[in-house]
Order: C-alpha cells, then sequence, then structure tokens
C-alpha cells in the first residue's frame, strides 16, 4: 500500500511542531531551579538586592532562607527587616557562614528542608560541580534558588539564568526636582536556557514605592549593551534614589 493511501486512510497523520514561544521577562527568574543574580561592578549589591526584591512577588509556601557568607556581610551589610515588611516573605530566617564552601552546603541543606519556600545564598563564588548539585536540589524538592554573586563572577555554571545588575538615575521627583526619585536599575540577562535567544538583551527597570511593583522604563535603552568593565578597573556610578 503507498504512502498516499495509508495518509488518506487516515492511518499516517501528518505531525506539526507548535511553534516555539519565547520566555518573557523575567525569564524564569525565581521558579523552581538554580538563577544568579551579579554586580557589574563593586558596589552594585544594592542594585542586585532590589532586583531580587522587585522580581519575588508571588507568594511562597514556605520561609525564606537567607544564606551569607560572613565576608559579604561585613562590607555589604544586611536587608533591613522594614524592606521584606508586606512582601512575599512571611518568615526570614538568615544563616551566616564563614566560607563560600560553607554557605553552598548551608544552602543545599537549607533545600532539602522541607521548610523553605525559597533559599537566597549570598557567595563569593561557586563552582559548576557546586550549582548543578543545587540545580538538582531545587528541582527534586520544588524549592527555587538564587545565589547572588560578585562582580568577579565568571565561566559556566548550572544555573538557568543569570542577570547583571548595575544602578541607573533615578528617575524624577514630581515633587521636589532636586530630591531623587524612584530607584532605576538596570538587568542584562547573561544566560538563559529557556530562551537563549534572549541573552544579552537589556532591561532598564524601575521600582515603584508607592505601589510596591517593578515596572520597565521605555526609552532610556539604546543600541546593544556595552562590554562589561574588566574585574578591578575603577568604574563610577551616579547616585540613585
Amino acid at each position: 500500500m503507498s504512502l498516499d493511501v495509508l495518509k488518506a486512510k487516515g492511518l499516517i497523520r501528518p505531525v506539526t511542531a507548535p511553534p516555539v514561544v519565547g520566555e518573557a521577562f523575567p525569564f524564569g527568574f525565581g521558579e523552581v531551579g538554580l538563577h544568579e543574580v551579579a554586580e557589574v561592578a563593586y558596589g552594585d549589591r544594592a542594585a542586585s538586592t532590589g532586583f531580587l526584591l522587585g522580581t519575588m512577588q508571588r507568594p511562597a509556601p514556605g520561609a525564606w532562607i537567607w544564606v551569607r557568607q560572613a565576608a559579604i556581610a561585613r562590607d555589604c551589610g544586611s536587608v533591613p527587616e522594614a524592606a521584606l515588611a508586606g512582601g512575599p516573605a512571611r518568615l526570614r530566617l538568615t544563616v551566616q557562614a564563614r566560607t563560600a564552601r560553607e554557605a553552598l552546603w548551608a544552602t543545599e541543606e537549607a533545600v532539602v528542608s522541607g521548610a523553605a519556600g525559597l533559599v537566597i545564598a549570598e557567595v563569593e563564588e561557586a563552582d559548576f560541580t557546586c550549582t548543578r548539585r543545587l540545580t538538582l536540589a531545587s528541582r527534586r524538592h520544588g524549592v527555587p534558588v538564587v545565589l547572588m554573586l560578585p562582580y568577579t563572577c565568571e565561566g559556566a555554571t548550572a544555573a538557568a539564568t543569570r542577570w547583571r545588575l548595575s544602578p541607573r538615575p533615578s528617575a524624577p521627583n514630581r515633587y521636589d526636582m532636586q530630591a531623587p526619585g524612584h530607584s532605576r536599575w538596570r538587568a542584562v540577562l547573561e544566560r538563559c536556557r529557556a530562551d537563549p535567544s534572549a541573552i544579552g538583551r537589556a532591561f532598564d527597570l524601575e521600582w515603584n514605592d508607592e505601589t510596591l511593583s517593578l515596572h520597565m522604563v521605555a526609552g532610556l535603552a539604546a543600541g546593544p549593551v556595552a562590554p562589561r568593565p574588566a574585574p578591578g578597573a575603577p568604574t563610577l556610578h551616579r547616585k540613585t534614589g
């Protein structure tokens, strides 16, 4: 029996693949799996933290567990409880570890504990082996993991996404033109397993502290993303709100 006859009798049906739909912002950030947020330059930790808190708006079923390497806690301070008031975190537990290795071990233990809805770890470095372990643990237990990394982080990891953050000049203040307005950041998508075509895209974002929401700012970005300065190179930033 010929192929045309088989098709006519309905014994062979053509298969049409569904169209590929690209991911939308924030490209799976905060969902189950491992995600990374890194600085563009030294001193951009506040921008990284603002982006993290601004995009984590969906309620988590468990506690937020925040693991911090001691050196980072000493240099950058901690996130005040008031910054989390009214947000998705119902309870935040903070763990401080001496080294990056100990912090990553504590992060994995938090994921498998059954008490966490989200685990955030601030570490100086994380290699492919450690990130692969965290990815597998996250998927097995259904707990998202976010690593906050310094500007020196480079190389391949097992993370689903990596965002690179820097501050932008704050929005105009409608009540006082001499005062800063809403905080703004530039977020560059450096890695995205769900939608590789989106890698390299830059987003200018604004945090509205009245509506407690994050918005994209149209018209700020123009042209391709500028190359990131080499580690250790001096970088000047304007003060943001």
